[in-house]
């Protein structure tokens, strides 16, 4: 697609977990856990009206799903401000040094003071109902790896509870997350290409993580993405679950809008500018249904209600995503509004055991373009059906304004409608919070370790900027620096071989590979008992318990003395001359001897 005339802009919303000693705004350890919790709370969430008399709409739609949350805790890590029993403490300063580095690093303009506010969660992943946050900064531009990169907020706040399941109306979340220190930070609309929005993210993602200060591992980084195309409207795509899912998010929602309008135009060309509210009974038509989908609700006791969809034949079947259809959309609908688990439309039947008898009976009722909704309460099934009409109607106007979920093929779902501006107000148990000139300080130190200045520290031990770039991407950055330190002995380039690559071969053969089993080759490079060559097979070898040095000598894999290479390289000076013997000692000798012992033995002939 050419983006540049679609006119897509998108905006990103990096999270990133701090690594801090305790809680934004308690004392409790920031650690997740898996053990059985101590104690379970419940709570319901309840509508109320902000202090401008304005009613958040995201807000009142999740309080209309009439969720039971579950709140699982421990007595030893879990406090009463995280069960919103107790008024929050002072926010952590570590914390706040390093969302203050993170402004620097972003040359944002700091605020004298912040102030905690409380924005509306409706999920109930936030006991309290709200999220705390703190503006930080605002305004940054950076040039970061070639990328021109343009902050508009960043923020410090709490991160929410950890959803670890549901049972019927009732959720259940655990408290070992919430409260963990989080830095947010909001880009400007960017006019890139999907691709280049993905490095941007990497690099704003990786710019925290260089100084040390943030979390690492699975879920402690989340991207949020907003989309929009010239003519389409501004949506919200939360919990983008990978980095590298980035750019197919934003092509696939920039398609999804696309094909809206397309549908939109359309409807235009029909006629179709409003659906009436239109449904029919046809439980009847159904009774002696082959269709296990709807026997099934039938034999409970339920009913399928057919909901009229004048003007839409061809266009409920219409793909708007890879796999998904407008007919996905309005089933997205009525799954995120009610309990039903979807939907059937007209121009997916007759198919899934309904017969083309039993769609003409529907037609000659309500018509050739219809969805059929199928559940045990009819007052649900009314609801459901309003549902699909609103839907409808707001495909003549084409791109509805909606918060929605990322699957994990890149593909997005409706999630709940994009909330108003009534979610945020102040924190009413927190005094303004001052920057101090120690606070200051502390970030600049933070600050001092950018991703450019990680990245030339690395080369300037050796490695290529490639391998540099994949060893900050990975996970073993700090890892790699201790070994460095510790094994003086071990080029850093091949420390990072080791890691990087060596290892990964390893793993991917179905070999387990351990730190202990790393550290162990890493001792016998650096006591000089094995060679660069060896490593792979002697990482392959190695039995448990075993040694790096051990499993060597079991190989016949020991480094032969510099030595016995000068006697080995004469050898084979005089069998096939000078210009091969690098090679043919290589070969004979694999993975016993050093390829820098032959070149120095091989020097020292010379002369």
């Amino acid at each position: 697609m050419d983006y540049k005339a679609l006119g897509l802009k998108t905006g990103l919303e990096i999270h990133i977990q701090l690594n801090t000693s305790r809680k934004l705004f308690c004392h409790c350890p920031p650690v997740l856990r898996d053990d059985e919790p101590h104690f379970r709370i419940e709570r319901r969430l309840h509508v109320s009206i902000s202090e401008l008399g304005a009613v958040d709409p995201a807000v009142v739609w999740e309080v209309r799903k009439r969720r039971l949350y579950v709140y699982e805790g421990y007595r030893d890590s879990t406090c009463l401000v995280e069960i919103d029993e107790e008024p929050p403490h002072m926010p952590d300063g570590e914390a706040l040094a390093t969302a203050v580095a993170v402004a620097k690093l972003f040359n944002a303009k700091l605020f004298d003071e912040m102030y905690v506010m409380r924005k509306i969660v409706v999920d109930g992943s936030n006991v309290s109902g709200f999220q705390r946050t703190l503006l930080v900064a605002y305004g940054g531009r950076a040039r970061i790896l070639g990328r021109d990169i343009g902050v508009e907020t960043i923020a410090l706040e709490e991160d929410a509870a950890r959803k670890v399941g549901e049972e019927g109306k009732s959720v259940f979340y655990r408290l070992d997350r919430l409260g963990i220190p989080l830095v947010e930070i909001a880009t400007e609309p960017m006019a890139y290409s999907p691709q280049e929005v993905g490095e941007v993210a990497w690099i704003i993602g990786y710019s925290v993580k260089v100084t040390g200060r943030a979390k690492r591992g699975v879920g402690t980084v989340r991207q949020d993405v907003n989309v929009s195309i010239a003519g389409g409207a501004k949506t919200e795509i939360k919990g983008v679950p990978d980095l590298s899912l980035v750019p197919k998010v934003i092509e696939y929602e920039a398609l999804r809008q696309i094909n809206l309008l397309k549908i939109a135009e359309e409807l235009k060309k029909r006629g179709v500018t409003r659906v009436e509210f239109s449904t029919a009974d046809v439980t009847s038509v159904f009774q002696n249904t082959k269709s296990r989908v709807v026997k099934r609700v039938l034999d409970a006791g339920g009913y399928v209600l057919a909901v009229e969809a004048p003007g839409f034949r061809k266009l409920l079947g219409f793909e708007i995503q890879p796999g998904r259809r407008f007919g996905t959309e309005l089933a997205d609908y009525v799954r995120a509004w009610t309990e039903l688990g979807g939907l059937l439309h007209s121009d997916e039947l007759p198919n899934y055991g309904v017969t083309g008898e039993e769609v003409s009976q529907v037609s000659a009722r309500v018509g050739d373009s219809f969805v059929l909704l199928t559940g045990v309460d009819l007052r649900e099934l009314e609801e459901a059906a309003q549902i699909v009409v609103n839907r409808l109607n707001q495909a003549p106007v084409g791109v509805p304004e909606e918060t929605r979920a990322a699957n994990q093929d890149g593909t997005t779902r409706f999630l709940r409608p994009r909330p108003g501006a009534a979610r945020m107000y102040p924190e009413t148990d927190l005094p303004p919070v001052r920057i101090t000139f120690e606070i200051v300080k502390r970030a600049e130190e933070i600050a001092s370790v950018s991703l450019e200045s990680k990245l030339t520290q690395l080369t300037e031990l050796g490695l290529s900027r490639d391998l540099a770039l994949q060893l900050v991407k990975s996970p073993h950055l700090e890892k790699f620096e201790e070994y460095t330190a510790r094994f003086k002995s071990v080029p850093p380039p091949l420390v990072a071989t080791v890691l990087l690559n060596i290892a990964k071969a390893v793993v991917r053969d179905g070999v387990e590979v351990t730190e202990e089993k790393i550290v162990s080759v890493l001792e016998a490079l650096d006591s000089k008992i094995i060679t660069k060559e060896a490593v792979e097979e002697v990482l392959r070898a190695m039995q448990p318990g075993e040694s790096a040095a051990d499993a060597a000598r079991r190989l016949g894999l020991v480094r032969l003395p510099p030595g016995e290479v000068e006697k080995i390289v004469s050898e084979v000076v005089r069998e096939v001359g000078v210009g091969n013997v690098l090679r043919e000692v290589m070969r004979r000798y694999r993975g016993r001897v050093d390829v820098e012992d032959v070149k120095r033995a091989l020097s020292q002939l010379r002369i």
